[in-house]
């Protein structure tokens, strides 16, 4: 599955986004990690590495439905022909 793992101090949120079997804990040991997201910046950063969730949505990893709302609103980059 890929979703959320919650870091930063009390009050003050920054997630990884990481690819983490089902039945883990939220912060538990993780697989990978394909991104992070910082709600506290204005507007909200998002950084991710678009190969590597396609590679894993492709060998059937689900996405939370926030991890899904965020890649959606931040597609991956046109590639630059040559």
């Amino acid at each position: 599955m890929i979703r959320l793992a919650r870091f930063g101090a009390r009050k003050q949120p920054y997630y990884r986004i990481v690819v983490i079997e089902k039945d883990r804990a939220r912060n538990g040991r993780s697989i990978e990690v394909v991104g992070t997201y910082n709600p506290r910046t204005n507007p909200a950063t998002v950084d991710l590495k678009h190969e590597r969730v396609t590679y894993w949505r492709g060998v059937g990893a689900q996405m939370s439905p926030i991890v899904a709302k965020l890649v959606e609103k931040n597609p991956a980059p046109a590639p630059v022909a040559a």
